[in-house]
């Protein structure tokens, strides 16, 4: 008897191997090759080598337990785009956009605004709202994925056009990347509208708008039957048998299927063609990377969604104006937990300044303080019980995609380091070269360091490096900005780096600042300004509450802390979250969602080159299910004109920028 272990949450119908190999979809030719000279391009001719490839590369990879360890279970702006009209932009008034990684580079979230409409998607219900009369006028439903819950969606928006993405997903027996990915265009003209709907195969894992071009990349693993696990058989047996099966599986099991309706209701489905499909030097073939491509002001065209795939792993997404990079994360069944604090009662304080700058906060808690939270800052990493084959080394790959011109990316190269990525932040491209920062933990992870790798961005090759980052510690937060980076790494205090990265080939770390606490996220302030967001911590690394801190970074060599703000026993989902910060350059309103056991809301300060205050908190109004009153989380905030928006799943409120009184309550449930 056979079980069926799918790498998919359902089954589907692809189109036949010989379409795959004979055409592209919708008729259109194989995306462009760069040429890298020495570099080779190791796309698939045909069918035939594809298969083949992915079954030599999928079968190395297959353990005792099919694919994985666990026990098998049932369960640069594109000048020649088009445009879009846009009319509801006209007059608008002054306004904040989603907090992104690189300016004119979109990324999905669950609020967007132009100023004059606020868009927003809530249990599959697209609303739109205006700003001027901040009534709700307009309102779509949506079709949702076939399993799980779908609240919030995720939101790009270019002109009167909307790609609104709905996924829904988890892990079924230790497989991450299941779900049902789905991506709707709506017109948002007088009444909104669907204009096409695309279901894609696979899980999505993040998506990048430059201009009104979407790149959206999804991961899916292959379909593959493996016999049904049994006691008695040793694990030798195991793999070969599962080795066999992978040799036995066809093309179909590995292609991912995208489907796509139209508005009128007509549905067409297309594979990405096997001329389209290729691979890095040295890959798994245990996943496929698909990038797929919609220009929001031409929509759904006969090209589909101009799918390109590459046989390779993938987790993290990082886009600029001409290049889209996804990395591997190793040992990704090994995640490191990184949590929101425990909620306990709060003591609100604003700290002075610590003097020097290696003190303790003022009446800085003790462990011993029974309100004060004892979580250690460094869980373990989190081990799935049963037998695991040997780890592999902590290595990251980066696979970068041309994305200048118009139509399909082009794969250009792929590249390794080593250790692992936190997350986006870690990348970042600047005057032709890619700077990766990765933690490596050596000795049975009982040792890490970290270091800042620089490579080619056209080749991947490795230009230089600086390590030695942050020895028996992990990295908490990056960020470049332009040539100088930031670093900080933590375990028990919190170590700050600057470095200079003027030149690729000798990166070197120019100054070190040591305090209490971490920062989880980065983010540039006034010029000469650095403002952190994250925890503070005891000298034990025990976490203490939320704290918001300005850096002067205007000397590399000598960075300090100017000011800071630490709200005792609290956490914010800006710490893992940058979408949920808001910083306004303009006044230095700054917004991050606030969570304590009395209760959440969105703590509002200012942060100017002098120091950071408080300015309130802003909470929506209590709420009642099932004959219980709740308080709503605020996500989002968005500054339009005088006023001051934030956004739960509940509603929107608006309030005074100045004074914080409250404005208006729409709720969106």
């Amino acid at each position: 008897m056979k079980t069926l272990i799918r790498t998919a949450v359902t089954a589907v119908t692809f189109a036949t191997v010989t379409a795959a190999c004979t055409s592209s979809p919708g008729g259109t030719a194989p995306p462009p090759k760069i040429d890298l000279g020495a570099v080779r391009l190791v796309a698939y001719d045909n069918c035939e080598e594809l298969l083949s490839g992915l079954r030599e590369h999928t079968a190395r990879n297959v353990t005792p337990y099919s694919l994985f360890s666990g026990r098998p279970m049932m369960a640069a702006k594109d000048s020649r785009a088009a445009t879009l009209p846009n009319q509801s932009t006209a007059n608008a008034p002054e306004h904040s956009t989603t907090n992104v990684h690189e300016t004119g580079v979109d990324e999905p979230d669950l609020v967007k605004t132009d100023g004059n409409r606020v868009i927003t998607v809530t249990d599959g219900t697209l609303r739109i709202i205006d700003t001027a009369t901040r009534k709700i006028t307009a309102t779509l439903e949506l079709a949702r994925p076939n399993t799980g819950v779908v609240s919030p969606a995720d939101l790009l928006v270019a002109g009167d056009r909307a790609l609104v993405l709905l996924h829904d997903g988890g892990m079924i027996a230790d497989r991450p990347y299941l779900g049902d990915t789905r991506y709707t265009l709506v017109d948002l003209t007088a009444e909104p509208k669907v204009l096409g709907t695309v279901r894609v195969e696979g899980g999505y894992l993040d998506a990048r708008m430059v201009g009104s071009t979407v790149r959206l990349v999804t991961r899916n693993m292959p379909d593959i039957m493996f016999p049904e696990w049994q006691e008695g058989f040793v694990d030798s047996e195991r793999t070969e048998a599962n080795r066999a099966a992978v040799r036995r599986a066809p093309i179909e099991a590995w292609l991912p299927e995208i489907e796509i309706t139209d508005a009128s209701g007509a549905v067409r489905k297309q594979t990405v063609g096997c001329e389209r499909v290729s691979h890095p030097a040295d890959y798994t073939g245990t996943s496929l990377l698909t990038v797929h491509t919609i220009d929001l002001a031409r929509g759904l065209t006969a090209a589909g969604t101009d799918p390109i795939s590459l046989a390779a792993d993938g987790d993290i997404v990082y886009g600029t104006g001409t290049s889209l990079y996804v990395a591997s994360n190793p040992r990704w069944w090994l995640p490191i937990l990184r949590r929101p604090i425990d909620d306990t009662p709060p003591a609100d304080t604003v700290a002075p300044t610590p003097s020097p700058s290696t003190a303790p906060p003022a009446a800085e808690p003790t462990p011993t303080d029974p309100s004060v939270t004892t979580t250690p800052m460094d869980p373990p990493d989190t081990v799935t019980p049963g037998p695991r084959p040997s780890i592999p080394p902590e290595e990251t790959e980066v696979h970068r995609f041309d994305i200048s011109s118009p139509g399909p990316p082009a794969y250009v190269a792929s590249g390794k380091v080593k250790g692992r990525l936190l997350n986006q932040y870690s990348l970042s491209e600047y005057e032709g070269h890619l700077r990766v920062a990765t933690t490596l933990n050596t000795a049975g992870d009982r040792v890490s360091s970290s270091t800042v790798h620089v490579l080619r961005a056209d080749t991947m090759a490795k230009t230089g490096e600086v390590g030695g980052l942050g020895e028996g510690e992990r990295i908490y937060s990056v960020r470049f900005i332009g040539p100088v980076g930031y670093c900080v790494t933590f375990r028990q205090v919190d170590p700050l780096y600057t470095l200079d990265l003027r030149d690729p080939a000798t990166p070197r770390v120019t100054g070190e600042l040591k305090i209490t606490g971490y920062s989880a996220y980065l983010h540039p302030g006034a010029p000469g300004r650095l403002i952190g967001i994250g925890q503070e911590a005891s000298g034990q690394g025990i976490r203490l509450g939320a704290q918001v801190s300005l850096f002067d970074v205007s000397d590399p060599a000598v960075p300090r802390r100017l000011s800071r703000f630490f709200q005792k026993d609290s956490g914010s989902e800006a710490e893992w979250d940058p979408h949920a910060f808001l910083y306004w350059p303009k006044t230095g309103l700054s917004v991050i969602p606030l969570t304590q056991e009395s209760g959440t809301g969105a703590l509002v300060l200012r942060i100017d080159d002098s120091g950071v205050s408080r300015l309130g908190m802003i909470r929506h109004p209590e709420q009642r299910q099932e004959g219980r009153s709740y308080q709503p989380g605020i996500q989002r905030s968005l500054v339009i004109g005088d006023s001051l928006w934030t956004v739960s799943l509940e509603g929107i409120q608006v309030n005074d920028a100045a004074t914080l009184a409250e404005q208006a309550w729409i709720p969106t449930r």
